[in-house]
């Protein structure tokens, strides 16, 4: 019988993130702390640029589009935002969305399989993803709980299990 196995991957798909940011700049076009501040949320490039006149109402600004992430699903590992800061009379907030695993994170995750993981477990690095096969399905369940259980500082999803 051959191996079954799965990817382990970190990918955010784009437009749940622009759901939720345009679902953010409606907000806070429409809440009263927010009116004559300067408020705005965008795109620029691949960044997402969060503005508004004071320190306090940049961080809300990021605190609302946190909340409509989590609302659609994307773990708020993936945001990598900045800290803000003074650009002429206006405070900014740049943030990514973080994809794929890197190197030394897979590397990371393959150690606790070998380690911590049933025997018999394979687990190799692909790129930005790691594929975990194995003979028993359930080990590989068995991985897959093991590893919703550990604390990383990116986000897992798991996928073509087969």
């Amino acid at each position: 019988m051959a191996d079954s196995s799965f990817d382990i991957v970190s990918k955010v798909e784009r437009q749940e993130v622009d759901n939720a940011l345009n679902q953010a700049a409606k907000e806070i076009s429409q809440r009263y702390d927010f009116k004559n501040v300067g408020a705005s949320i965008s795109w620029s490039g691949e960044k997402i640029l969060m503005q508004a006149n004071s320190e306090d109402r940049v961080t809300a600004i990021l605190d609302v589009f946190q909340s409509k992430l989590v609302k659609r699903g994307i773990s708020l590992k993936a945001l990598d935002a900045g800290e803000p800061q003074l650009s002429g009379k206006e405070y900014k907030i740049f943030a990514s969305i973080q994809e794929g695993i890197s190197q030394e994170n897979a590397k990371k995750v393959a150690k606790i399989i070998r380690d911590e993981g049933p025997k018999g477990v394979k687990a190799q690095v692909q790129g930005e993803e790691l594929r975990v096969s194995s003979k028993s399905r359930d080990d590989l369940q068995s991985v897959i709980a093991l590893l919703k259980g550990q604390d990383f500082d990116f986000a897992l999803q798991f996928v073509n299990y087969r």
